[in-house]
């Protein structure tokens, strides 16, 4: 049990038999009464996000999560692969899973994946990823990183804000986090 006021992002509780993942918490400290800590929760298995208002004082029932690191193999149609990298066992998890993962997922990406009793909850990119531009405008002699920025698609599909002098064919590193340009890789 853990008090609502440490739960985090990330932190994974049981509410009413479901597992949820603290997405958002704010304190709300009133003029007169109790403080108040709202949670925004995503159901863990089934994606979906609820909002709730706690008291101070009350206690949350928290959740062992196993990390276990996993490779990126294929997707189909619904469905992703994942190879762990210790058993070398295969993980499937569906769409709802992943959130906007599978915008930054190329076949061979280690990840990190959540399980609980022995059941795939999701899946944390790293920080950093390395693309490779497919399309872009055209690079002008003269082009510089502080000159502004121009729409890149990924590899992946996804659309980045990167600088004039990249072209495509061109590598760079994606923050997952943001989905911004950090730097050519």
């Amino acid at each position: 049990m853990i008090d609502v006021t440490d739960a985090r992002k990330g932190t994974v509780v049981e509410l009413d038999g479901q597992l949820y993942s603290v997405v958002d918490h704010h304190h709300i400290k009133m003029g007169r009464g109790s403080a108040q800590v709202r949670l925004k929760l995503r159901d863990v298995r089934a994606g979906h996000t609820i909002e709730r208002t706690f008291q101070s004082a009350e206690r949350l029932k928290d959740v062992e999560i196993e990390r276990r690191y996993a490779q990126y193999l294929y997707s189909d149609e619904d469905l992703y692969y994942f190879m762990d990298q210790e058993s070398f066992e295969q993980i499937p998890l569906s769409a709802g899973q992943m959130g906007d993962v599978p915008k930054y997922l190329k076949e061979g990406l280690v990840v990190q994946i959540f399980t609980h009793e022995g059941n795939a909850l999701s899946v944390e990119l790293p920080l950093n990823v390395d693309l490779k531009i497919v399309e872009t405008g055209p690079s002008y002699k003269g082009d510089t990183a502080s000159g502004g920025n121009k729409p890149a698609v990924m590899e992946t599909g996804i659309t980045v804000q990167v600088p004039l002098y990249l072209a495509a064919g061109d590598t760079i590193k994606v923050d997952t986090r943001t989905g911004t340009f950090v730097e050519r890789a």
